[in-house]
C-alpha cells in the first residue's frame, strides 16, 4: 500500500474536500483520510448553501475552480435569490439540497479525481521532525508519509454531545469524535480552545399539518451557483417548498419553566456559543419581550420524509422537546425522527495561522474549517480550498496565494481570523467586508477567475468562456457610451409610462441607464438594429457596472489607500516588544499575530492609530539605517 504523499489532508467534510480537490487538480499526489467514508461532505446541519454573504463565498469557491457550487447546482431541491429588493452589494443566492445526494456527488467527485486517493482511517498522531510536520500516524498503526498536512477535523475534536443532563463523547451525528488527534494538537504546541454548536430536531413530513404554516416556494427563474452559461434548469419544475411556522408563548413557557434542566444554563456546556445562531432557549431568555421566532420547516432531501426545524437549535431534554414541538402551529401532532443537541468541540486558535492557513508553530502543518473556529459549510470550504492551494504552492516552490480584503469575502474571513482571532463560532457577514460594493454576487468570476486559471484549477475551456462574457460586457459598455438618444416620441412615451422623467435634449444611453428605474431590456429598442442579443448574466453586469459607476469609483479609490499600507512588509523577525513609544498593550497584541504589513497591523484589535504611526517611524528607521 502507497504511505508516501505530496499532501495529507485529514478530514472530508466541506473544508477537507475542497482541499483535496485543490492539491490534486494542481499535481500534487493527494490522501483523503476521513473516519467514515459515508460522511464525505456531510450536512450535519441544515441541508443548505448560501445566503447573504455566504452565497458569495460558494461562487468565489466556483469562480477559484472549487467544487461546492457545482456539487449544489447538482443536488438543489430549491433555490432563492435573496434580497432582491436591496442593492446589489448584499443579494445573495439560497439553495436547499438534497442532503445525502450532496455528499453521494462529492463523494463521487472525488473518487474520480486523478492523483487523489480517498481512504478511510482514523489519524492519532502527526509525524513531526524538527518543527515540521511529516506525515501522520493512523490507530491502526499505518504511517503515512507527506511534504504538507492539512486538519480539517470540524467538530470531531474532541467532540461531545449534550442533551439534557446527557453528555457524552462523540462527533457530529453520533460519528467518532478525534480525541487523540486533539491531544496531538495541543501536545505540539498549538493553542486550543472549546467551542459549542447545536442543530435542532427533525420532524416527520406526513406529521406536519402543512394547511396552517406559511409556504415558502423557490423562484420560477432559474439560478445557479457554477459560472457557465449552460445553467441546470431542471429542478425549476420539481422544487420542494420550505414552511414557515412560528413559536409562541405557549413555546416560551415550556422552555422558561425548563430552563433549570437546559445544558446552557445548568454548567454542563463549557465551550462558547455561536453568537449569530442562537438556541431556542437562549433567544427567550435574550429576546424575553418578543412574542414569536420564525421556524422555517426544511425537507431534508427528496426520498426522505426528515424535515429540518430551522430556529429550533436546542439542547434540552428529548421529553422537552417534544413538548416545545407540538406547541407550534402546524406541529401538534409532529413526531420527531431525531432530538436536537448541542455539540462541544476542540478548536485551534487562529492567531496561530499564517494568512496561508500554514501554522506558525509546526511548519508544513495546515488547518481550515470548523477547526480554525468558523462556522458554516461555506466558510470551511472556502478556507480548505485556500489551504490546498497554498499547500500544494509551497511544494511546488512557488509564491503564495493570498486574497486580499478587497478582492474576495474568503480574503475577508482569513484576514479576519489570523489578524482579530476570534472569541466564538465565526460567521460571515456583509458587515465585516469594507469593500462589498465590489464583492459582490454576481461578479464573482470577474475578480476571481483569471487567477484560478493562474493557479491551474479553472480549465482552459472554462476560462475561454470567461473570456468571451467579459469581452461582450466591455464591448456593449463601450457601445453605450457612444449611442445618443434623441428624444422622440416613442422614447419620451416609453419614460413617461415608468414614471422616468421626460428628456429635454438628447443623451447617452450610457447616462439614461444609470436612472434607477430603466432597465437595459426596456431601452434595448431604441439601442439600434445593432444591439446584440445577450444572455441575462451580462445584461445584469452592463446595468450593475453603469447604474454603481461613482460608487464603485469610490470603493476603488479606498482599495488603492489600503494597497499602500498593504505595500509597507513588516520583517517577519521583528521584535515588538523593543520599540519603544509603543504602547504595552500594542507591542503584545503585535508580538502575538506578528503581522506581515502595516495594513494587517492597523487591524489588530488594541493597535491605535498612534502606535501604527510610531511603527511606521521605526521601520523607516530602520531602512535608513539599512541603506
Amino acid at each position: 500500500m502507497e504511505t508516501n504523499y505530496d499532501v495529507i489532508v485529514v478530514g472530508a467534510g466541506h473544508a477537507g474536500s475542497e482541499a483535496a480537490l485543490a492539491s490534486a487538480r494542481m499535481g500534487c499526489e493527494t490522501l483523503l483520510l476521513t473516519m467514515n467514508l459515508d460522511m464525505v461532505s456531510f450536512m450535519p446541519c441544515n441541508p443548505s448553501v448560501g445566503g447573504p454573504a455566504k452565497g458569495v463565498v460558494v461562487r468565489e469557491i466556483d469562480a477559484l475552480g472549487g467544487e461546492m457550487g457545482k456539487n449544489t447546482d447538482k443536488t438543489c431541491i430549491q433555490m432563492r435569490m435573496l434580497n432582491t429588493g436591496k442593492g446589489p452589494a448584499v443579494r445573495a443566492l439560497r439553495a436547499q439540497t438534497d442532503k445525502d445526494e450532496y455528499s453521494r456527488e462529492m463523494k463521487r467527485t472525488i473518487e474520480e479525481q486523478e492523483h487523489l486517493t480517498l481512504r478511510q482511517a482514523q489519524v492519532v498522531d502527526l509525524v513531526i521532525e524538527d518543527g515540521v510536520c511529516k506525515g501522520v500516524v493512523t490507530s491502526t498503526g499505518t504511517t503515512y508519509h507527506s511534504k504538507a498536512v492539512i486538519i480539517t477535523a470540524g467538530t470531531s475534536l474532541r467532540g461531545e454531545i449534550i442533551i439534557g443532563e446527557l453528555k457524552y463523547s462523540s462527533g457530529p451525528n453520533n460519528s467518532m469524535p478525534a480525541v487523540a488527534l486533539a491531544d496531538c494538537l495541543k501536545k505540539n504546541g498549538l493553542e486550543i480552545d472549546r467551542f459549542k454548536t447545536g442543530t435542532p430536531p427533525r420532524i416527520k413530513s406526513s406529521s406536519i399539518d402543512y394547511s396552517q404554516t406559511e409556504e415558502q416556494p423557490g423562484d420560477i427563474e432559474p439560478h445557479s451557483f457554477h459560472f457557465s452559461e449552460e445553467q441546470n434548469t431542471d429542478y425549476v419544475d420539481d422544487q420542494l417548498s420550505c414552511w414557515l411556522t412560528y413559536t409562541n408563548e405557549k413555546t416560551h413557557e415550556i422552555i422558561r419553566n425548563n430552563l433549570h434542566r437546559a445544558p446552557m444554563f445548568t454548567g454542563i456546556i463549557d465551550g462558547v456559543g455561536a453568537r449569530y445562531c442562537p438556541s431556542i432557549e437562549d433567544k427567550i431568555v435574550r429576546f424575553a419581550d418578543k412574542e414569536r421566532h420564525q421556524l422555517f420547516l426544511e425537507p431534508e432531501g427528496r426520498d426522505t420524509e426528515e424535515i429540518y426545524v430551522q430556529g429550533l437549535s436546542t439542547s434540552m431534554p428529548e421529553e422537552v422537546q417534544t413538548e416545545m414541538l407540538q406547541s407550534v402551529a402546524g406541529l401538534e401532532k409532529a413526531e420527531m425522527m431525531r432530538t436536537g443537541y448541542a455539540i462541544e468541540y476542540d478548536v485551534v486558535l487562529p492567531y496561530q495561522l499564517k494568512p496561508t492557513l500554514e501554522t506558525k508553530v509546526i511548519e508544513n502543518l495546515y488547518t481550515a474549517g470548523q477547526t480554525n473556529g468558523t462556522s458554516g459549510y461555506e466558510e470551511a470550504a472556502g478556507q480548505g480550498l485556500m489551504a490546498g492551494i497554498n499547500a500544494a504552492l509551497k511544494i511546488q516552490g512557488k509564491e503564495p496565494f493570498i486574497l486580499g480584503r478587497d478582492e474576495a469575502y474568503i480574503g475577508v474571513m482569513i484576514d479576519d481570523l489570523v489578524t482579530k482571532g476570534t472569541l466564538e463560532p465565526y460567521r460571515l457577514l456583509t458587515s465585516r467586508a469594507e469593500y462589498r460594493l465590489l464583492l459582490r454576487h454576481d461578479n464573482a468570476d470577474l475578480r476571481l477567475t483569471e487567477k484560478g486559471h493562474e493557479i491551474g484549477l479553472v480549465t482552459d475551456e472554462a476560462y475561454d468562456e470567461f473570456l468571451k462574457k467579459k469581452e461582450a460586457i466591455e464591448k456593449e459598455k463601450e457601445r453605450l457610451s457612444h449611442i445618443r438618444l434623441k428624444p422622440t416620441q416613442e422614447l419620451q412615451e416609453y419614460l413617461t409610462s415608468i414614471s422616468s422623467a421626460p428628456l429635454k435634449d438628447g443623451i447617452l444611453a450610457s447616462e439614461l441607464l444609470k436612472r434607477p428605474e430603466i432597465s437595459y431590456l426596456g431601452l434595448r429598442p431604441f439601442l439600434g438594429e445593432d444591439t446584440p442579443e445577450l444572455p441575462g448574466t451580462i445584461i445584469e453586469q452592463i446595468e450593475i457596472q453603469i447604474k454603481y459607476a461613482g460608487y464603485i469609483r469610490k470603493a476603488e479609490a479606498e482599495v488603492e489607500k489600503l494597497k499602500r499600507l498593504e505595500a509597507k512588509k513588516i520583517p517577519e523577525d521583528l521584535d515588538f516588544m523593543a520599540i519603544e513609544g509603543l504602547a504595552i498593550e500594542a507591542r503584545e497584541k503585535l508580538s502575538k499575530i506578528n503581522p506581515r504589513t502595516i495594513a494587517q497591523a492597523s487591524r489588530i484589535s488594541g493597535v491605535n492609530p498612534a502606535d501604527i504611526s510610531v511603527l511606521m517611524v521605526y521601520l523607516e528607521q530602520g531602512k535608513m539605517k539599512r541603506k
